[in-house]
């Protein structure tokens, strides 16, 4: 029998920011790391192009498996074949893929504490074990090699997120580099979530694969590229393992859709635009660091890449969940309480994510500072 799963209580946050909009409040969504950038100009005239033209259905796009193949060479002088790609139906199948490709029934798989929800729960839906392992300031929110190192006994993988998610943090490559040595060295098989590759405000972010080939690797369309609806991601499984992992997909969820594929070809070569949100989100991250202290936020997670910041809020509240309904339904800003992304100390503090756009940022801004500013102290405590 599956383990019981915890709810994502960010949706339930959505869900009452969403009434409260149809009961006509003015409402700005930085609950989720959604963006406000749509999909490339280019990517969706093609999607118009083919379904005017293409009746498609069951498929997988060789050439979109080859872009992608060529985009771990360009950004990363990684070779893979294109046969390793397989495309799924956004990130979330594609992690499922690759935990139940990878793991038996009972087996224990570490990962940072705090982290995305879904890892927790989706590992104990499949019958695996989780392994929070509390990581904070002194490691930079993230996993390390020495904490791996210390495991006892070794887990059977290891999930890393880089940049991270709630936190934003970026592991290094050297950090990077001496997991996987460890990860070798102890037999424990990685699986890397890479989807926020590309938003990086401190410089490149290495993959995983530049130092162990025998990574999964978990990617999307939805952030970067800005096509969250179009469902559309990808998994980097080992050569060795094509076979069995495309025997899973086919069961499990047969193929990503057809028009998601022809618009996320177009979408790979799609820079200047691209890059061009990245600076948005450049812009809405320096007007909120710039707004924390009058918020009385000074403990935070770097955000090195992503669009959210972690914000300790023991100060104010030891109930994060309450505390972002009581934000949402006096300001109309809606929040992430840190209790998702981490069971232990997450009660005391919140996620934003800045992946709205700047007028929303600043609107927010503008709520939140006289807010925070009369919040007596012993409200929710």
């Amino acid at each position: 029998m599956a383990a019981d799963i915890d709810p994502f209580r960010a949706i339930a946050i959505s869900r009452l920011a969403h009434q409260l909009k149809a009961e006509g409040r003015s409402i700005i969504h930085m609950e989720f790391g959604q963006p406000s950038t749509g999909a490339p100009a280019a990517a969706i005239a093609e999607a118009h192009r083919i379904l005017d033209t293409d009746p498609m259905g069951y498929w997988e796009s060789p050439a979109l498996k080859a872009r992608i193949a060529q985009r771990y060479l360009e950004r990363h002088r990684v070779e893979i074949l294109p046969e390793q790609i397989i495309l799924t139906c956004g990130a979330s199948p594609a992690l499922v893929l690759a935990l139940a490709a990878s793991f038996s029934p009972g087996d224990r798989v570490a990962l940072a504490r705090p982290g995305y929800v879904a890892y927790r729960n989706t590992l104990k839906g499949l019958n695996f074990e989780p392994v929070e392992i509390s990581c904070g300031p002194e490691s930079r929110f993230q996993l390390t090699a020495a904490h791996l190192a210390a495991l006892d006994p070794a887990p059977a993988g290891v999930i890393v997120a880089s940049p991270a998610n709630p936190t934003g943090t970026i592991i290094p490559g050297p950090e990077l580099e001496a997991i996987a040595a460890v990860c070798r060295e102890r037999g424990i098989r990685i699986i890397s979530d890479e989807i926020y590759h590309g938003l990086s405000y401190v410089g490149p972010t290495p993959s995983v694969l530049e130092f162990e080939p025998q990574a999964w690797v978990v990617n999307s369309f939805s952030k970067y590229f800005s096509m969250v609806a179009w469902r559309l991601g990808w998994l980097v499984v080992p050569a060795d393992q094509i076979e069995r992992a495309r025997a899973f997909m086919g069961n499990l969820f047969l193929t990503p859709p057809s028009l998601s594929q022809h618009a996320g070809l177009i979408a790979m070569d799609c820079t200047e635009e691209l890059e061009g949100h990245i600076d948005t989100y450049r812009r809405n991250r320096d007007i909120l660091l710039a707004a924390l202290p009058s918020l009385g936020l000074t403990r935070i997670a770097p955000p090195d890449g992503a669009f959210y910041i972690y914000a300790d809020v023991s100060h104010l509240t030891d109930d994060s969940e309450a505390f972002c309904e009581k934000l949402l339904r006096e300001t109309g800003v809606a929040t992430a309480p840190g209790v998702d992304f981490d069971p232990v100390e997450g009660h005391r503090h919140v996620r934003l994510s800045f992946a709205v756009s700047t007028p929303e940022v600043e609107e927010a801004v503008r709520r939140m500072v006289p807010w925070f500013e009369a919040f007596p102290l012993s409200q929710l405590r």
